[in-house]
């Protein structure tokens, strides 16, 4: 090797990124988080919505998505493709996903237990410091009435 290609070498690597094809393990728990929270997203939004849908597109979206079988096995017990499943799978998230968007009654659930949550972190700090059962009640009343606004 000559010494210009030994310089070539060291400059490409100097600054030439490196790209690793294994992910790092931080990646891969991201990963999984994200994947956990569409998936409780989509069990969410089934549980408010999914009477709406047909009894087909039901049974089939909860085979997919509560009982966590897979496609080829929704498609072989359906006796339809599974290239159909999967775009029935689709096509269901996606209705759900619209009636979410006009009704907006998981985003309402969920903003409601959080506040049910509030008041009972504000109950055990009260009654562990024994606080006076007015400003308890001032506190409580405050969000139960952020609660009903929003409803």
């Amino acid at each position: 090797m000559t010494i210009s290609e030994k310089c070539d070498n060291k400059i490409k690597n100097k600054y030439v990124k490196k790209k690793y094809l294994t992910a790092t393990k931080e990646s891969c728990m991201i990963t999984k988080v994200i994947r956990m929270n569409e998936i409780l997203e989509q069990t969410l939004l089934f549980d408010f919505y999914g009477e709406l849908l047909t009894e087909h597109q039901k049974d089939i979206y909860a085979q997919f998505m509560l009982e966590d079988l897979s496609l080829s096995e929704i498609a072989q017990d359906a006796g339809i493709s599974r290239q159909g499943v999967h775009d029935l799978v689709k096509r269901c998230q996606k209705i759900l996903e619209g009636y979410e968007e006009k009704l907006h009654l998981v985003e309402k659930f969920l903003a409601i237990k959080g506040k049910v949550h509030e008041m009972n972190k504000i109950l055990d700090k009260s009654l562990e410091e024994q606080e006076a059962p007015e400003v308890m009640a001032m506190k409580i009343r405050k969000i139960s009435d952020t609660i009903i606004e929003e409803l």
